[in-house]
């Protein structure tokens, strides 16, 4: 068993369960034209029940500046383990497939999310947005991280180890992508037809990490 994303037309086609055993079939029945230079359809093989993280890797694998912040995130000095570079292996095993359709199985990132976090380590079904949140801000505290090690490191290297009072996270690829502003808006009823008084208004402003371009 596994998920797969493809162009509505072609959601009800049926594969074997043979992992990829009818790719070549598909791929002949949609016919090449219908696939854009160097995109790449791939199902991920379903471990029990990561139907949830199945469907938001691929949806993010379809977000291109997303993918090719992680592609280039591949590229980089090799780091320790993470769910950065589980995901990077698992997008950079995908784009470099020859074939266009397929299957590919998660494990390594599968193994590596129940490590990092007992509430998907269990058979039982998640909510996809609850690991999308988790996942974009996982790897956000990831990057930051990173950028404050390297900047810790260059401050040792020019004889100085105090950190600036104030300092805030810098901002990383992530939230350019994805992060954006919520605004609630609360008016009076009673004079709602003519301009309310700035004491009948109030606005909260609220940081979304899961906003997709």
């Amino acid at each position: 068993n596994f998920c797969c994303l493809l162009p509505q037309q072609y959601e009800s086609a049926k594969f074997t369960s043979h992992y990829g055993a009818n790719a070549s079939a598909l791929e002949k029945e949609i016919g090449p034209e219908q696939f854009p230079v160097n995109e790449h359809y791939f199902g991920l093989v379903n471990f029990g029940n990561t139907c949830y993280c199945n469907s938001v890797l691929q949806a993010l694998y379809f977000c291109r500046p997303f993918r090719e912040k992680v592609l280039a995130y591949k590229v980089q000095p090799r780091k320790k383990e993470s769910l950065l570079t589980c995901l990077s292996d698992l997008f950079n095993s995908i784009a470099t497939q020859k074939k266009k359709v397929g299957v590919i199985p998660p494990k390594k990132f599968i193994s590596r999310l129940r490590k990092e976090n007992e509430l998907f380590d269990n058979y039982m079904q998640q909510d996809a947005h609850e690991f999308l949140n988790y996942l974009l801000n996982t790897i956000a505290d990831l990057l930051q991280e990173e950028k404050k090690q390297e900047k810790q490191n260059g401050k040792l290297q020019n004889g100085s180890i105090e950190s600036e009072e104030g300092d805030k996270p810098d901002l990383t690829w992530v939230h350019e992508i994805f992060q954006g502003t919520l605004t609630n808006e609360t008016r009076c009823l009673n004079c709602e037809a003519v301009r309310a008084p700035p004491n009948h208004t109030s606005l909260a402003f609220s940081q979304l990490l899961d906003w997709f371009p």
